[in-house]
């Protein structure tokens, strides 16, 4: 996946609308990571790569970090996330995944794996912090 300087009209306007309406989850993870605000590193929000919108990237350390509601738990999106973050790693994307229910109930235990993230360097095909089976 090949990072374009141009950003394709469709894509640009569907991530600024995504911007204007945050799920509660991206709303209070926004709140934790905005204005370089955890550990020092830049988040941006509903960030265009290639053909996806990022729900938060951090540039510096190539990693995404998407949050999913209860419909990702179907087999159709699972596997549609799946193929997703294969090929986003295959771009030297890192992605966590965490279900919003985390975010909102289990916040230092995200913010934890998000440091761990940050701050260690896994080693080459190592497990990105799954996500449990089903969402609560």
């Amino acid at each position: 996946m090949k990072q374009s300087k141009t950003i394709p009209h469709d894509i640009l306007q569907n991530a600024r609308e995504l911007r204007a309406r945050l799920t509660d989850a991206e709303q209070l993870l926004w709140y934790l990571l905005r204005n370089r605000s955890f550990c020092g590193y830049k988040f941006r929000r509903q960030h265009p790569a290639g053909r996806y919108i990022l729900d938060f990237y951090c540039h510096e350390k190539l990693l995404a970090i998407e949050l999913d509601g209860g419909g990702h738990g179907a087999e159709e999106q699972r596997l549609y996330d799946a193929e997703r973050t294969k090929e986003l790693e295959g771009a030297g994307i890192n992605v966590l995944r965490f279900w919003n229910n985390q975010v909102l109930a289990e916040t230092e235990s995200v913010l934890m794996s998000l440091f761990m993230a940050l701050t260690e360097s896994p080693s080459p095909g190592a497990p990105r912090h799954p996500l449990p089976e089903g969402e609560g």
